[in-house]
């Protein structure tokens, strides 16, 4: 099968992308201070990865067994799993490959392949949904917003991604905060189905 061949000026902008991701990279690294930040980017890495996340959520959700936060919980979880599949469709849809090659083993899907950014894109989307679709103290925002900025530095820093890798994972994240808005499940919904997942409602449950 045929190599396939990308058009001209998509070829142009990527080569364009690689060299300016090359400049930074050395130019962040000259940073003090963000130069610190490579020694966490590991770190950063797994607090933003998708199967940690999906993971700690639903067991939140089952530990937690509050029905007064299902709404906030239930749409978070599917906003996750969107952002999973979205990524990994738009992966194998574009194929580019990453700058270094990654050996990580927490990580699912097409992972040789590096655009867009699911950590950015995921990142982007947890930091919209706890600052506008279901709000939190605003004392944690900024902490949650500098979180967002290291972890989509970090990729780069790294060289798991090119710049903009990034910058459309950015994009992607907002799109999909956009996205869970306008499909947001309401309260009445998110009790009923996430108590019919419960044991409540099994045999040997509560309510027996």
């Amino acid at each position: 099968m045929a190599k396939r061949q990308k058009p001209k000026f998509i070829d142009a902008i990527l080569q364009q992308d690689e060299k300016l991701t090359k400049k930074v990279v050395g130019h962040l690294l000259s940073s003090t201070s963000l130069k610190s930040l490579k020694t966490h980017c590991k770190a950063l890495e797994i607090s933003c990865n998708g199967i940690v996340w999906l993971a700690c959520w639903i067991a939140l959700i089952w530990l937690l067994n509050d029905k007064e936060r299902y709404e906030s919980q239930l749409n978070m979880m599917i906003g996750l799993i969107f952002d999973i599949v979205v990524i990994a469709v738009m992966k194998a849809a574009f194929r580019r490959r990453r700058p270094t090659p990654c050996t990580d083993m927490m990580t699912i899907g097409p992972d040789k392949f590096s655009f867009p950014s699911g950590h950015a894109s995921r990142a982007v989307f947890v930091t919209m949904f706890f600052i506008y679709l279901s709000p939190i103290s605003a004392i944690w925002w900024m902490p949650l917003l500098a979180w967002c900025t290291a972890v989509c530095l970090s990729r780069i820093i790294i060289q798991r991604h090119y710049i903009l890798d990034v910058l459309v994972g950015v994009v992607v994240g907002c799109l999909e905060a956009g996205v869970i808005c306008i499909l947001w499940i309401g309260k009445d919904v998110a009790q009923s189905i996430i108590s019919s997942m419960s044991n409540d409602n099994l045999p040997g449950g509560e309510d027996e």
